[in-house]
């Protein structure tokens, strides 16, 4: 295992090896740049430093528990299990962390309205609480597909004062919703800030993305030395856009003794073509503002997804884990939808916690690899959110 110069990373265009860079319409590069320099005065400023930890400690409930999963070890009988507990967080999930990085850098630019894309729901929920928080406008792009299937983050949304707008384009999921979020923000440039909920995009919202999440890998690293005394073997995490993984990766990405897993989600199969695993069945290409793999045709046109979970339900993966990937830092895998609904049932069954069914792809795969470990190694997953959201959607498929 070789370790990883991050601070080579992003360059100044944003790419990250051939991946990511900035990929938009002349009418979006100004407010991009303007975004890019606001961001690196931002991380300049202790006093923005010191508000953005206020409020993940006082508003969002951070730091967050590093719970030892005792039955779910004594169970698969291999590794120890460790759960990063971005479930207990406000909103339900690793998404507010980013969000109120972002209304922060969004008051310094005097930005009025606040819009955003959500596919599960969890970070449209998180950006509708803070800017409800900061008395700020609200527009939240969902695809129709999304808005039936995740109802309840729908009526929450409603609730805090944002405004939904089901989009009925294309397949109705995600990758129509940042379509919508994009075109609005074209529309409203002087007075929008789009917080974008994942590392994916246009520079720089990968890398501011990674660096707000990045708190999730700094409490996990020092809880583990404190809990353990040592490094965790093993860090598993999904990945749609990638947030929560990068989150998590990034801190120990110059550890060369812990490896890393993330889990894309398998759907239907890979061979059925019913997927949103894009490892494992894509191709280099632009969408969206950035380079990285996507799931698309010879021609280039953008294939259908499908996954049980509406937040990994996307044709595009974050370009700093495409790079990752390449340079065999980071192993990525996918869990079919039959598999996490099995994690999300046995997780509640032996632990008391309900997950995401995002997060569920993780679990999955610890369900998967931890019998085959010895006792002695140590597995962190990120348990990016609860499933509260996901309950009606399982039972579909799930006997109770």
């Amino acid at each position: 295992m070789t370790a990883i110069a991050t601070d080579a990373v992003p360059d100044a265009r944003g790419h990250f090896g051939p991946y990511g860079g900035r990929y938009v319409p002349e009418t979006l590069m100004h407010p991009l740049q303007e975004l890019e320099a606001e961001y690196a005065r931002a991380r300049r400023d202790p006093g923005f430093q010191r508000e953005f930890e206020y409020y993940l400690r006082e508003f969002c409930g951070r730091p967050t528990p590093l719970y030892f999963a005792e039955r779910l070890t004594r169970e698969l009988g291999g590794a120890q299990i460790y759960l990063k507990r971005e479930d207990l967080l406000h909103t339900g999930a690793h998404k507010i962390n980013n969000c109120i990085g972002q209304i922060l850098v969004a008051r310094r630019m005097g930005k009025t309205r606040i819009i955003a894309e959500t596919g599960a729901g969890q970070h449209g929920v998180a950006t509708a609480t803070v800017a409800a928080m900061f008395g700020l406008k609200c527009v939240i792009y969902m695809g129709a597909v999304d808005c039936e299937r995740q109802a309840l983050n729908v009526l929450r949304m409603k609730m805090l004062g944002a405004e939904v707008v089901p989009v009925k384009a294309g397949q109705q999921t995600l990758k129509e919703a940042i379509n919508e979020a994009m075109r609005d923000w074209v529309t409203h440039i002087r007075t929008t800030h789009y917080i974008l909920g994942t590392v994916y995009g246009a520079h720089p919202y990968p890398l501011m993305v990674r660096n707000f999440q990045r708190i999730i890998g700094d409490e996990a690293r020092r809880q583990i030395l404190e809990k353990a005394h040592r490094l965790p073997d093993w860090l598993v995490a999904c990945v749609g856009g990638g947030s929560n993984a990068m989150g998590l990766f990034y801190p120990f990405l110059n550890d060369e003794s812990v490896k890393m897993v993330g889990v894309e989600a398998g759907g239907e199969g890979i061979a059925t073509g019913k997927h949103a695993a894009r490892f494992q069945g894509g191709s280099l290409g632009v969408l969206q503002g950035a380079c990285s793999y996507l799931l698309q045709d010879e021609q280039g046109q953008i294939q259908l997804t499908h996954s049980v979970s509406a937040g990994l339900d996307y044709a595009a993966v974050g370009p700093e884990h495409a790079w990752l990937r390449d340079c065999r830092r980071v192993e990525y895998t996918a869990a079919t939808d039959a598999q996490a609904l099995n994690a999300f049932t046995e997780l509640a069954r032996l632990e008391g916690i309900i997950p995401a069914l995002e997060s569920a792809h993780a679990v999955a795969e610890v369900i998967r690899r931890a019998p085959t470990l010895s006792r002695e190694q140590i597995i962190v997953v990120n348990l990016s959110g609860r499933g509260d959201k996901d309950v009606a959607q399982a039972a579909q498929f799930i006997s109770f």
